[in-house]
């Protein structure tokens, strides 16, 4: 049991204002595991002066790239030393499978981590330019007070997505995790103490929805990240727009992965399933729309229904499994509702679609694959987030990029060929942020986001270091070049 009755906020650890818990729950077992304290409205008050303090007269913002760096590179080699500690804990608050925890939730934020504290040393945050009257200093300046909230589904990484273009730029944040998952945040919170960040740099403190939108709402906070379904991210927006606060949105997805006629599915299989259903389904990137060519549908789809029956579903901290339990009994239940809407709408379940046998506990859902889907069927249409994938004929390649496209999401997407030219030729055609030619990848140097509904702004590579960045222009006259550094 890890009990929190505090939060994280200027550097200390402060008592909560109110008294009301929120339990943190073991999607494997659903027993309580934990518990902190849900913030009112006042914590936030407090967290939110805190990051304006380190921000108006803290030390950080006014530090040399390379000094917030060093620090940064500290919190990196921490979280390493604490590798198997956060990936135990994180499987064990959300539900994914050790394996991928390891390297899809730790590593992969480490790698976040060390990407930008490198880019605070290469980034140019001051450029001078000849002007028509004289030179010009263009400078990139820190945001200010940064709001990020984080989702359930991948909290450490997610949170580093925000939190590390952040420090690099010399702003400061408010980071309010989820209610399911906070007990990552608060160990990271451990490893912030002692770090040597300035205090009220990064403030820590989970909240529900009501408490998340006053943090929002907030008049000193200066920008927003946030990552969630687009329903909540259309609301964050409308507040940011009526307040013209800066904001990132990542959103919902529903990638779709088109497998080629010259595809050798023998060696495509290996990795597109783990596209297809990394964090037991549970990833705005998951490529749960597979588009088959007609000619070899049958051939893709009992392939898939093969592997899929020999995916091990199980505790997550057992190695050996592939696909663990939903985070939580709510959404067992939504992707259950989205397996019946599948049937009642004439798709034709192939494998799965219930719970698995000898699983009295927890939140467990069998990994699912429906055939004979129109791209008009509800789960070919809406983020399902779990282990249910849709199975979809076409003809041709412009058929195959028309039903990728035709979406109302836009983040992900992959292409499965033996000829890597037409694969770059689909990728090209495809609308979506991001997308992958014959793998699983995602290069943290390069930008990451949404076309459509699937978001706003940019995460990752020098893209994600300026949404925390202010353009200035100073013009100087001629004859000012002695002041400019040399």
């Amino acid at each position: 049991m890890l009990n929190y009755d505090t939060f994280f906020i200027g550097g200390k650890w402060v008592d909560a204002a109110g008294t009301d818990t929120v339990d943190v729950v073991s999607p494997t077992t659903g027993e309580v595991i934990g518990s902190v304290r849900d913030a009112t409205p006042a914590d936030m008050d407090a967290a939110v002066a805190a990051a304006r303090a380190a921000f108006d007269n803290g030390p950080w913002p006014q530090m040399s790239p390379n000094e917030r760096a060093d620090i940064m590179a500290t919190i990196s080699a921490e979280i390493t030393a604490q590798f198997d500690d956060f990936a135990t804990l994180i499987s064990t608050e959300m539900g994914a499978p050790l394996s991928f925890a390891q390297m899809g939730h730790v590593f992969a934020a480490t790698a976040v981590l060390d990407t930008y504290t490198q880019l605070a040393r290469d980034f140019a945050f001051e450029e001078v330019r000849a002007g028509m009257l004289g030179p010009t200093v263009v400078r990139r300046e820190p945001v200010g007070v940064a709001a990020a909230i984080i989702p359930w589904n991948v909290p450490l990484f997610i949170t580093m997505l925000k939190l590390a273009p952040a420090l690099a730029s010399g702003s400061t944040m408010v980071v309010k995790p989820a209610p399911e998952t906070p007990l990552d945040a608060f160990k990271l919170a451990e490893i912030l103490e002692r770090s040597g960040l300035p205090a009220g740099v990064v403030n820590i403190v989970p909240a529900g929805r009501t408490t998340g939108e006053h943090l929002v709402r907030h008049s000193d906070v200066d920008k927003v990240s946030f990552t969630g379904s687009t329903a909540a991210g259309r609301k964050i927006g409308a507040i940011c727009g009526e307040q013209l606060k800066r904001c990132t949105l990542e959103l919902g997805g529903k990638s779709a992965a088109i497998v080629c006629d010259d595809v050798d599915l023998d060696a495509a299989l290996p990795q597109l399933l783990p596209a297809a259903l990394m964090n037991n389904g549970e990833a705005c990137v998951a490529q749960t729309r597979i588009l088959a060519p007609r000619g070899r549908y049958d051939e893709v789809r009992d392939a898939l229904a093969d592997a899929l029956r020999n995916f091990t579903v199980g505790d997550p901290l057992d190695p050996a499994t592939e696909c663990g339990p939903l985070v939580a009994e709510r959404q067992r239940e939504r992707v259950e509702g989205y397996i019946a809407k599948g049937k009642a709408e004439g798709a034709t379940l192939v494998v799965g679609g219930g719970r698995p046998a000898g699983f009295d506990r927890g939140f467990f859902v069998e990994p699912t694959l429906f055939a004979d889907v129109d791209n008009s069927m509800t789960i070919a249409r809406e983020e399902i987030f779990g282990p249910v994938l849709s199975l979809i004929p076409y003809d041709g390649d412009d058929d195959a990029i028309a039903i990728a496209n035709d979406s109302d999401y836009g983040l992900s997407g992959s292409v499965w060929t033996a000829d890597n030219g037409r694969g770059l030729d689909i990728a090209r055609r495809v609308r979506t942020g991001t997308y992958q030619v014959n793998q699983l990848a995602m290069d943290f140097g390069a930008p990451f986001g949404g076309f459509k509904t699937s978001g706003i702004g940019r995460e990752l590579g020098p893209e994600g270091l300026q949404e925390y960045l202010e353009d200035k222009s100073i013009a100087l006259p001629f004859g000012a070049e002695d002041v400019l550094p040399s």
